[in-house]
């Protein structure tokens, strides 16, 4: 497949919500390998330090299931580049965080959260998720 990708472009930025994470645990589908299959280019996976940070609250205070699976997540960011948050607003959430990143890089993100697919949508910036718990699926365009 290697032909299909011209060396000369640059790898699209995807950005990658903490649910995007639980998905190989979920679902048994490797996200790494499909989205790059789904979007047919080189891709770079972002993980924003707020979603860490989200991922990180998980393995400390909840319940021993997710606390282990959000300890996987965590071993699957590692495939991620982590880009730093300025959160000087306490207020900011990663959902947040990752609408506001996504429109300013114009990156399509991945993600099952109704409501953050719904914020992305709005702004007209591509969401990436899981269709029919066995494949991945994209709404909208990418540039």
């Amino acid at each position: 497949m290697s032909a299909l990708t011209p060396k000369n472009k640059q790898p699209l930025k995807v950005i990658l919500d903490s649910n995007a994470l639980f998905v190989p645990l979920q679902f048994r589908i490797d996200i790494f390998e499909e989205l790059k299959q789904l979007l047919n280019r080189n891709v770079e996976f972002v993980l924003l330090s707020t979603v860490k940070h989200e991922l990180e609250l998980l393995v400390a205070k909840d319940s021993p299931k997710i606390s282990r699976e959000a300890i996987f997540a965590l071993k699957l960011a590692k495939k991620c580049k982590l880009v730093p948050i300025e959160n000087n607003d306490e207020k900011l959430t990663a959902d947040d965080a990752i609408v506001k990143v996504a429109k300013s890089w114009n990156s399509p993100v991945f993600t099952n959260d109704r409501q953050l697919k719904k914020k992305l949508r709005d702004i007209s910036v591509p969401v990436i998720y899981v269709r029919q718990k066995s494949r991945l699926d994209i709404d909208g365009m990418i540039s």
